[in-house]
């Protein structure tokens, strides 16, 4: 009987044990996130697209700067006369005259006025630049939560997998047991059958959370790059955790990345109307053409010419298209618009529903510990009166159900806590290397566009590519 208790009490301690037997070189959920920062494909993949958008601003700016082009063309001329009447009769019945000139020069553009079109490009340039920097910095928190919900499903998992192993231990046992009073005489053949029915059927749970605990794993690997080590049980969030619903809503709206992104999307779209209602005005141009003659024949006609002009064109109709550009422009601004007002009502719901599941998940940790109290108390009274006849079986295993349930419950609800904390500090924009202090070196994306905006010539990146 003593050996019953002990697994009894063995089983409600499973948690315990998990927590206190890792090694100390356990990985960390701010490792997780760090390794995740830095290595994570699609976070990578991002930052290269902001780079490529960072051109944008390069490319607008072009149209600020001279055009040049160099020139060359060559002329082969063949000209065959007639033989004249008067010729003699052995005169040749045509004569030929062959010359063969070339030229080759410069021409320079510059454009003087387009109606602010290029100012209001680039400005539009810039400002979508600074728009895809936060919606990075949204990406990168997001990649960040997905990292701790990783580590959280590992954490269930395994505990979830020690549990199902203590609970096959207690369930031998107890198989065990009833054989030996099925021998003496005061078992059945039914609680035989009772007990290895319940312990099959808690083998095949336990291959099942194994199996879940794979599949965690793998979701680790692909989003934090990185085999899972030591994993242990992560506490939830306290950097930067705002002490009320109302500072975690004010906070979201002032600071969450996708509105600040929202935002400067609508400063782009400004821009554009601009740009467009720009077809409609004058511009000025001036040209500059140096070339040079060259004429084969041996004549002294060789020349160099220069010239250069000024041109105004003044847009008087052009098919309509120029206004269904700007009327175009004006619905993008006015929809860019309607996006700041629903990236902040999904923020707000993203916090309220955030900050109501971690007091949930706080409310429920606390009934679940009083129930796995209960749980356990009420086993070992069942098994007692089961060995006095008060009890069957049946009651015995159904009492180790209940432990067992309560015990993966208290897992469950530990994992919510995290990762609502967690996602509760996402949702206000606090979930950033800076924030948590993560041991990553900062993504700086204002360094690439500082080394490209200005940028006259080059085929390399700023990487070396």
């Amino acid at each position: 009987m003593s050996i019953l208790r002990k697994s009894a009490l063995a089983a409600a301690l499973v948690p315990a044990l998990l927590a206190t037997t890792l090694p100390a070189s356990a990985e960390t959920v701010a490792g997780a996130m760090a390794k995740a920062y830095a290595n994570n494909p699609d976070l990578n993949a991002a930052r290269a697209a902001l780079r490529a958008i960072d051109e944008n601003v390069t490319i607008a700016k072009a149209a600020m700067r001279p055009q040049i082009t160099g020139v060359a063309e060559a002329n082969a001329t063949r000209r065959l006369y007639d033989k004249p009447v008067s010729s003699g009769l052995f005169a040749p019945a045509t004569r030929r005259n062959d010359t063969f000139t070339s030229a080759y020069g410069i021409s320079v553009t510059q454009q003087i006025f387009d109606g602010f079109q290029t100012l209001n490009n680039v400005r539009s340039a810039e400002a979508n630049v600074l728009a895809n920097r936060e919606a990075l910095r949204a990406q990168e928190i997001s990649i960040l939560l997905a990292a701790v919900e990783a580590y959280a499903n590992i954490a269930r998992d395994q505990a979830i997998v020690g549990i199902r192993k203590q609970n096959l231990e207690f369930l031998r046992e107890q198989l065990n047991a009833s054989r030996a009073r099925l021998d003496v005489g005061e078992g059945t053949q039914t609680d035989v059958s009772l007990s290895e029915s319940q312990l099959a059927e808690a083998q095949a749970l336990l291959v099942s959370a194994e199996a879940a605990l794979k599949t965690s794993e793998a979701v680790y690997f692909q989003i934090v790059g990185d085999v899972p080590k030591n994993i242990k049980q992560p506490g939830p969030a306290t950097r930067g955790l705002p002490a009320t619903l109302d500072q975690a809503v004010a906070i979201g709206l002032r600071e969450h990345p996708t509105i600040l992104s929202a935002e400067r999307s609508v400063d782009a779209a400004g821009y554009n109307v601009k740009a467009a209602e720009g077809t409609m005005l004058p511009g000025v141009s001036i040209q500059g053409d140096v070339f040079k003659s060259v004429n084969s024949s041996g004549s002294t006609n060789d020349n160099i010419e220069g010239s250069i002009s000024a041109r105004v064109t003044v847009p008087i109709y052009q098919g309509g298209a120029e206004y269904g550009q700007i009327r175009q422009a004006k619905e993008r601004l006015g929809q860019q618009r309607i996006l700041v007002d629903s990236a902040r009502l999904e923020i707000q719901q993203t916090i309220i529903s955030a900050h109501t599941q971690l007091e949930a998940a706080r409310a429920a940790i606390k009934a679940n510990l009083a129930e796995i109290e209960a749980a356990n108390m009420a086993l070992k009274g069942v098994i007692e009166e089961r060995n006095v006849g008060q009890r069957t079986t049946l009651d015995v295993l159904i009492a180790q159900q209940t432990v067992l349930d309560a015990q993966e419950s208290l897992v469950l609800s530990r994992r919510v806590e995290v990762v609502a904390s967690y996602s509760l500090l996402a949702s206000i924009a606090r979930l950033t290397v800076k924030d948590q202090h993560l041991k990553v070196a900062e993504y700086r994306s204002e360094k690439h566009y500082e080394a490209v905006k200005d940028k006259w010539f080059g085929l390399r990146t700023v990487d070396g590519r």
